[in-house]
């Protein structure tokens, strides 16, 4: 496994955050590994806020029944819109330049971001690497660190230089893609941009406590309407990879139990088509 590369801006000696601009250097650092690690650029007092309203809500839903069954509540990742309460993290990359680095990386974007997040519980597993688009509609990333993440708690795993050919899982096998493995830990505060393109998994949480890891994207250039008033701007929770069916459950559990059958499957699968590199 390889170190995420050093980070590329942070705060200067009186611990005010650099105003972040985009530079030759940092856009073909970039361009070689897919991905740019900011650090200590968002509030703490903002992110513990937003936290503990998240911690507060999945425990409302659990414990009511409204959360669903599945859904990748067995393999322990789910999806969170994690609502208006959210809308200053937008605002703050707005401010502090981060925004204009992925306009500069990504210059078709005109509209506002889908918002999401994902909800790495205890005793999750890992994923199968992927990516987020077909090869041919890329679009860009940005992740908040909301708590400190670790490898203990399911720090991403990124194979950098992935995005910039496309891979049929076969070659992607062969060529023996997972040796690239690069785990990136963040703090509190770190924030990640990332090309959909780029190979990545979520990775096992062991602890005990749920990992939050906030999620802005801008599929076809943005959304045209406000992408923070979804479910009525209220925290939601949504299903992750998988149904929650009775058929959906019964692959959640077979690909936690076999994840080498899931594997099989995108081999076979992949020696015929495109599948991947354009949306029909």
């Amino acid at each position: 496994m390889t170190q995420a590369a050093e980070p590329l801006v942070s705060r200067d000696a009186t611990g005010i955050p650099r105003k972040i601009v985009a530079d030759d250097a940092m856009l073909g650092t970039f361009a070689e590994q897919g991905y740019l690690v900011f650090r200590d650029v968002i509030s703490k007092d903002g992110l513990n806020a937003l936290r503990d309203r998240i911690f507060e809500e999945y425990d409302r839903a659990r414990s009511c029944g409204a959360l669903f069954n599945g859904g990748g509540g067995i393999s322990g990742h789910l999806n969170c819109f994690p609502g208006e309460e959210s809308r200053w993290l937008y605002e703050a990359i707005c401010e502090n330049g981060i925004m204009d680095v992925v306009k500069a990386l990504m210059p078709n974007i005109v509209g506002s971001p889908n918002v999401g997040l994902n909800m790495n519980l205890p005793k999750s597993v890992a994923q199968h690497y992927h990516v987020d688009s077909a090869f041919l509609q890329g679009f860009m990333v940005v992740n908040f660190a909301v708590v400190d993440t670790t490898i203990e708690n399911g720090a991403i795993d990124v194979l950098p230089g992935t995005h910039k050919k496309f891979y049929k899982f076969w070659r992607f096998t062969l060529e023996r893609a997972e040796r690239l493995t690069t785990r990136i830990p963040m703090k509190q505060g770190d924030v990640l941009i990332r090309t959909s393109n780029l190979w990545h998994r979520g990775m096992p949480n062991l602890t005990n406590v749920p990992r939050p890891m906030m999620a802005l994207t801008w599929e076809a250039g943005g959304r045209k309407d406000d992408g923070f008033k979804i479910d009525d701007g209220k925290i939601t929770f949504h299903p992750n990879w998988f149904y929650p069916t009775a058929l959906g459950r019964l692959r959640e559990r077979t690909f936690v139990t076999a994840p080498f059958t899931y594997s099989a499957y995108r081999f076979a699968r992949s020696l015929i088509g495109n599948k991947g590199y354009a949306t029909p």
